[in-house]
């Protein structure tokens, strides 16, 4: 056409794109604002229904009828989304988040569909540190709810010195709960196996094993100047500035599994770590532990050697706490 020279095809698709990556930085910019401001008007609506409660004689008898009354008005002014369930849940919102507390200023960073299901945990500093991890992981509900009933902060505060607790954790679980690998059994599995199914759902493993993990290798190689040794798997911390070892048991814990792992340990220090490193971490995923061989190994001392029981299915509430109350007594024992 006359009166002007054509773009080339690739120059003309960049210049589409990058309008349509213009409008969808702006809607989902507008969809992040729009949460903030309607997650606080939820919570100022929770506060005007219970400041209206306590205007009532019969507090309870008349908290319920306005809250069904609320219901049918809201309704019928916004449609659907203004059921009596979820005036409950702004309620219960303002109830749990007052405007003193850590949560009230974290709740314009998560998703109201998080917030629902993180308001309903008792703990106030359980309820703190999901908030925090959802808001800086970027937690899907699925991903929150999956993490809150497999105890992912009890797990992590378990392992915490008791001198260290108020801390927020951030590091080793006991146990880890490895569920979506697809094995249903740990009898007659070997390392091998257990390790081809990490690597098969790396993304799963890398979420449960939580913040700043980096994915490195494989069956690594260190060689000396006598021997081949192999890692089953190593990783980097980029917050701990440090790499991790795991090394994958099919059994319990052994004496001369740690002696392996304090090995490891020492020849990637020597071998691999780099000068800006901090020093290198092992964990041995195991099936069981033995309190007598974590009591009087190195493993009582060391601050670079862990043993972490896994769970190849999810447990049920007693397991868990069963679980979580015998690693109390472990790490209280290891901190005398």
């Amino acid at each position: 056409m006359a009166g002007f020279e054509l773009i080339d095809g690739e120059e003309e698709r960049q210049f589409y794109k990058d309008v349509r990556d213009i409008l969808e930085n702006a809607r989902s910019n507008a969809y992040m604002v729009a949460n903030d401001i309607m997650t606080y008007a939820y919570w100022n609506v929770g506060k005007r229904i219970v400041e209206q409660e306590l205007r009532g004689s019969a507090k309870a008898k008349y908290g319920s009828y306005i809250i069904k009354r609320l219901a049918q008005e809201l309704s019928e002014q916004y449609g659907t989304g203004f059921s009596i369930a979820n005036i409950k849940n702004c309620r219960q919102l303002y109830m749990t988040f007052p405007q003193d507390s850590f949560g009230y200023s974290m709740i314009g960073k998560v998703h109201w569909s998080h917030l629902r299901t993180i308001m309903r945990l008792e703990d106030a500093e359980e309820r703190d540190f999901y908030l925090k991890e959802t808001a800086a992981e970027c937690w899907s509900v699925r991903e929150l709810e999956r993490n809150i009933k497999t105890g992912y902060y009890k797990r992590i505060l378990s392992t915490q010195f008791p001198d260290k607790t108020g801390q927020v954790p951030q590091f080793v679980k006991d146990p880890y709960v490895l569920e979506f690998m697809g094995i249903k059994d740990n009898v007659g599995i070997v390392e091998k196996n257990v390790e081809n199914a990490i690597i098969s759902h790396l993304q799963k493993f890398l979420l449960e094993m939580g913040k700043g993990f980096c994915f490195v290798d494989r069956q690594m190689h260190i060689c000396t100047e006598t021997a081949d040794f192999y890692i089953d798997l190593v990783f980097y911390n980029y917050i701990l500035k440090c790499f991790v070892l795991i090394d994958l048991k099919t059994h319990k814990l052994t004496h001369q599994d740690i002696g392996q792992m304090d090995m490891y340990i020492r020849m990637f220090d020597d071998l691999k770590k780099q000068e800006d490193d901090n020093p290198t971490i092992g964990i041995i995923f195991c099936t069981d532990k033995d309190e007598t061989i974590v009591k009087y190994s190195v493993l009582n001392e060391s601050e670079q050697i862990f043993a972490s029981k896994y769970m190849t299915v999810l447990p049920t509430v007693e397991e868990l706490r069963e679980e979580l109350e015998r690693n109390q007594l472990v790490y209280a024992d290891k901190s005398n």
